[in-house]
Formats: C-alpha cells, structure tokens, sequence
C-alpha cells in the first residue's frame, strides 16, 4: 500500500516562500530530493511562483540539474497575479536537486509543497 506525506520544500524556511536571487545558473536551491533510487520511492514535486515586480519576467526551473535544455523549464511570469503554476507534480528521486533564476533578483517568489510517496 502506497503511502504520502506532505513536506515543505527543503528549500524553505518553516513552510514560507523562497526568495528567487539567482538571475543565471546554478539557481537558487528550491528542493532536493529523496536519496537513493529505491523503485516506487520518489517526490512529487508541486511549485508556484509570484512576480512582485512590475513587468512580466522570465523564471527559469533546473529541474533535476542544470543541462539546458534538457533540465530547464523556463515560463514567463505576469506581473503581481497570484501564484502561477510552474510545477504541475513532477517526480524526482536520488537527490537530484530543484533550483531556480530569474531576469531579475528577490523579486519573484516561489512557494509550494513535497508528496514523498512510497510503495
């Protein structure tokens, strides 16, 4: 029987918003991953991001490393309307990381949560 649990990214501090301050790779760490490659153990990752800025900027995710554009994820964020989704539940496992840069520093944020799931 499959278990979850839901944490916060270890990116984070007690649950709140990371502060985007990369603008070119490696990225602001967001997440690491579960260690080891253990079949049916993995995180499913779910992130938002929020442009405080006044003009629309461009995020770009490592999503497992920093190989462009293999591991990149980039997606233009509006200015100040909300929290847009960026990672729609994206697995990884064996420490592979989640870092993020944006064209500008501090002013996107990026919040969001960990299912580590098990078999």
């Amino acid at each position: 029987m499959a278990t979850a649990k839901k944490r916060k990214l270890s990116g984070s501090t007690d649950g709140k918003p990371i502060k985007i301050a990369a603008t070119s790779t490696a990225g602001t760490a967001v997440h690491t991953a579960v260690v080891g490659t253990t079949e049916g153990t993995f995180d499913e990752i779910w992130l938002w991001a929020y442009n405080s800025h006044t003009a629309e900027l461009l995020l770009t995710i490592e999503f497992g490393g920093a190989d462009a554009p293999d591991q990149n994820i980039s997606v233009t964020i509006p200015s100040k309307v909300g929290l847009v989704p960026v990672i729609p539940g994206l697995i990884l496992q064996n420490g592979a990381t989640v870092k993020a840069f944006a064209a500008s520093a501090n002013l996107i944020t990026i919040s969001g949560f960990v299912n580590t799931i098990t078999d």
